[in-house]
């Protein structure tokens, strides 16, 4: 697994493993809880974090680490979306997440510049999207910043859960 320096700092961006399991539970756990108000069910939770984990191509994650102490500090992971429109992938970001200490420090810059990069070397790739909750404006001024726009699209949903908040 190699890990990509963050230049003057002592952070590293690298492909998540099975090991940053725990973690990737507690980010999206606060994540939900932070950004949406919602409790999500620590077993689907844990069963959807291991089943990524185990199959990037399910879903890949990214984490961010303090070199010395590899303590993860922040992530996102994506998954895709074939455009027949557009002959080409679309590798949608998700659960991005970054410790409320160190927000505002450049950390997402810095991963989501990585995974536009490894995005735009892929000739198959055409783009990057993501859903921010609607209510979250210091996301969406983030992204903005980053030069990502509205797509004009809104989200509508039908989701089939037997377990937890399916608001």
């Amino acid at each position: 697994m190699t890990a990509t320096p963050l230049p003057s700092s002592p952070f590293l961006i690298r492909d998540a493993s099975p090991d940053d399991h725990a973690a990737i539970v507690e980010f999206n756990r606060r994540l939900a809880e932070e950004t949406e108000g919602k409790t999500l069910d620590p077993n689907v939770l844990d069963r959807g974090v291991a089943r990524a984990l185990a199959d990037p191509d399910r879903l890949r994650y990214w984490v961010v680490e303090r070199a010395g102490d590899r303590r993860i500090v922040a992530q996102t992971a994506i998954s895709r979306e074939w455009s027949d429109w557009r002959d080409g992938w679309l590798w949608w970001l998700q659960s991005v997440y970054v410790v409320a200490e160190l927000r505002g420090q450049g950390l997402f810059k810095a991963l989501y510049q990585h995974i536009r990069d490894q995005a735009a070397a892929d000739p198959d790739v055409i783009g990057i999207r993501l859903y921010v909750e609607e209510g979250n404006l210091r996301a969406q001024q983030t992204y903005h910043a980053l030069g990502l726009r509205p797509g004009g699209y809104s989200v509508f949903e039908e989701l089939w859960l037997d377990q937890g908040d399916a608001d």
